[in-house]
């Protein structure tokens, strides 16, 4: 259950079509986010703390399938909040598909039986179920128990329908090795593939106290990946970013790689980290300051080894050094021995915490009237020349 050849091939294709252009940065995936809106409220979450004004606010199907042309990456993730609470849902999906976007809808499955009749197999779509492991682990996690059990069922529906299902697990301290193998062994036995990754530590999250720091995630992705050896767990990543995971790789993350659109715009830098936003694609990559970000740059991004951040890192690396991606491959993620160095932190900034200002502005723009351009008449004007 590993990513389908197809989609591999389009992807390398895209990147050695990328380097051959000579350019540095490019998107992989765009992240579209078109509602912060969730029907969860998740201790380790840092996107759903808006106001009302904000979380009632939808990107329209227009508004979507623009910021894919516009972006151009060949791949299109849907997160949120909850994308499926978004009423036109199946028409963005549906016209990101009829532009052979690879889409990845990513769902906590709550209402995705109710929903799956309004989309159609193909090989372009697949589900991505948030589940944080097994079923103690993810109700915890989610902060309502019996999510779970739906999500498992949720998951079985579609599959007997013919769509692809993949899980998305985000893993935090306290969770044992042998827990995480347990989930990703129940994985392989359920047929669906894993994306797994450590949680970012979102500035708004209201538990701080689970995040894993960088030296952490390294031991603890050792311990997992060791329990693995001969399993052939379904892992959807690069076996460079399960290397890097594992502590064997120095990598600076790749933000630009992929690059998210919401509601408010073009979202700088990344889609974990929120420092303002930009009204085009074009302005997001021209005007970002890339370089004050990452790991060694930025105290917000220290600890960050999220696979958004650091599979597009991977990715470049693998195009790079095909006989290092092979050997890799080969050998397997290597558990044991000396680590890769680790980046030096005592030159970073120190972080600015900004969503408040970032949020008082988009209200008090919600409720700023749009000025006419300047050669319409006004509303007096037009009643007197009626």
């Amino acid at each position: 259950m590993g990513v389908p050849f197809r989609q591999q091939a389009r992807i390398a294709s895209y990147i050695l079509g990328q380097r051959l252009r000579g350019r540095k940065r490019y998107p992989l995936v765009l992240m579209l986010e078109p509602l912060f809106r969730c029907n969860l409220a998740c201790a380790g979450c840092g996107k759903i703390d808006y106001p009302d004004a904000i979380l009632n606010r939808r990107l329209s199907v227009d508004d979507c399938l623009a910021a894919a042309e516009e972006c151009g990456a060949p791949m299109v993730a849907i997160p949120g909040g909850e994308p499926l609470l978004h009423k036109e849902i199946g028409d963005i999906v549906a016209g990101l598909v009829a532009r052979r976007k690879y889409v990845s809808l990513c769902t906590n499955a709550l209402l995705l039986e109710k929903k799956l009749h309004l989309f159609t197999p193909s090989r372009y779509l697949f589900f991505s179920v948030h589940l944080d492991g097994l079923k103690e682990e993810h109700d915890r996690a989610v902060c309502q128990t019996g999510v779970f059990d739906k999500a498992v069922k949720a998951i079985a529906a579609a599959k007997a329908k013919g769509f692809t299902v993949n899980v998305n697990a985000t893993i935090f301290e306290g969770m044992p090795a042998e827990r995480i193998a347990a989930f990703l062994e129940f994985c392989r036995e359920t047929k669906v593939g894993v994306t797994i990754s450590p949680g970012y530590a979102y500035e708004r999250a209201p538990d701080q106290q689970h995040f894993l720091n960088r030296r952490r995630t390294k031991e603890l992705f050792r311990s997992v990946l060791a329990a693995g050896k001969g399993r052939k767990w379904p892992l959807t990543h690069s076996s460079l970013y399960l290397d890097f995971l594992a502590g064997n790789q120095t990598y600076t993350c790749t933000p630009w790689g992929m690059p998210t659109r919401n509601i408010f715009g073009w979202q700088r830098p990344c889609y974990l980290l929120n420092e303002g936003y930009a009204k085009t694609y074009a302005e997001l990559m021209d005007s970002t300051h890339w370089d004050s970000y990452g790991t060694g740059n930025y105290e917000k991004c220290a600890n960050c080894m999220a696979h958004c951040g650091y599979e597009p890192t991977a990715a470049a690396d693998a195009a790079a050094n095909p006989l290092k991606l092979a050997w890799v491959k080969l050998r397997g993620v290597r558990t044991a021995g000396p680590m890769a160095p680790e980046i030096a932190l005592e030159r970073q900034r120190p972080a600015e915490f900004m969503f408040d200002h970032l949020v008082a502005g988009a209200v008090k723009d919600l409720h700023t009237p749009a000025q006419p351009p300047a050669n319409s008449p006004s509303p007096a004007q037009a009643r007197a020349g009626r």
